[in-house]
């Protein structure tokens, strides 16, 4: 009954989402049993329509579509999940120990992190990349650390809050390490706008790494990506086919479901479902 009543305090809304959401993180697991074909197999003519064969026609060159979307929420989402978490323990590491250490170390890093901030994210990757060379890798490298400075913002400023308060004084005059105090005493009462923060900043990485892709930086051919695939198609809303529309689509659901859990975590964290409830 317990669990019953908590489910049936959860926004329609934010249901709905959690099952999309849930419904992605499937496909991404088991992408090779969904998908009939590989994502880089030629299995049709080009921009063939939906049929029995293929469930959502092909691509430009010949592709099932449908296969490359199950393979690009894979790779995409993936790819996505993956630098987030490496933007936020970096991020929140350096943020913890600016507030702990403060003196030069604050100095520093937080210049650093205002030099970084200063370049317009977006040309700052193209750049890069162009520089570097559009790898998965170096793609990963890149948006962790643009990612992480944001991170390390919130991070520092939540720390500086809970820094000063006595059970922190009394794990100093415990004379507790550094690790044990950005660990123990101020990381678990960080962690609820922290993991609202990983939503936000995920659907920032996700829509980053299609953006790339689109202009043909991002997550090189033959991987599947939502958005290559929009640029790869682009040509077929000339003819009236809707084929580009699809892996937007799937963009935008993504990014919409993970905004409205989100929001209603943060409503969660913040006490106001309770209030109202």
């Amino acid at each position: 009954m317990t669990l019953l009543k908590k489910i049936g305090e959860i926004p329609l809304s934010a249901r709905i989402a959690l099952v999309v959401l849930g419904l992605n993180f499937i496909i991404i697991l088991f992408a090779p049993m969904i998908a009939p074909y590989s994502q880089e197999t030629l299995v049709g003519d080009v921009w063939e329509a939906p049929g029995k064969e293929f469930i959502l026609g092909t691509d430009q060159v010949g592709r099932d579509l449908f296969s490359r979307l199950v393979y690009g929420a894979r790779n995409t989402i993936t790819i996505a999940i993956f630098i987030t978490f490496v933007a936020f323990f970096v991020g929140s590491l350096l943020g913890f120990m600016a507030t702990v250490l403060g003196g030069w170390v604050d100095e520093l890093l937080s210049r650093t992190v205002d030099i970084l901030m200063a370049f317009p994210t977006l040309i700052f990757a193209l750049i890069a990349l162009s520089i570097l060379g559009p790898s998965t890798i170096n793609l990963v490298i890149i948006i962790s650390l643009l990612t992480s400075t944001r991170v390390y913002r919130l991070a520092r400023a939540l720390a500086m809050d809970i820094n000063v308060l006595d059970f922190v004084e009394v794990a100093r005059l415990r004379r507790d390490n550094i690790a044990w105090i950005m660990g123990r005493e101020i990381l678990p009462n960080a962690l609820p706008p922290l993991i609202a923060e990983f939503g936000l900043r995920f659907c920032f990485v996700f829509l980053f790494i299609s953006s790339l892709s689109f202009l043909g930086l991002g997550i090189q051919p033959p991987a599947a990506d939502w958005g290559a695939m929009v640029r790869e198609n682009a040509g077929a809303i000339s003819y009236g086919i809707a084929i580009p529309l699809y892996p937007a689509a799937c963009i935008a659901q993504l990014t919409v479901c993970t905004n409205l859990v989100v929001d209603w975590f943060l409503n969660l964290s913040s006490g106001r479902i309770n209030d109202e409830l």
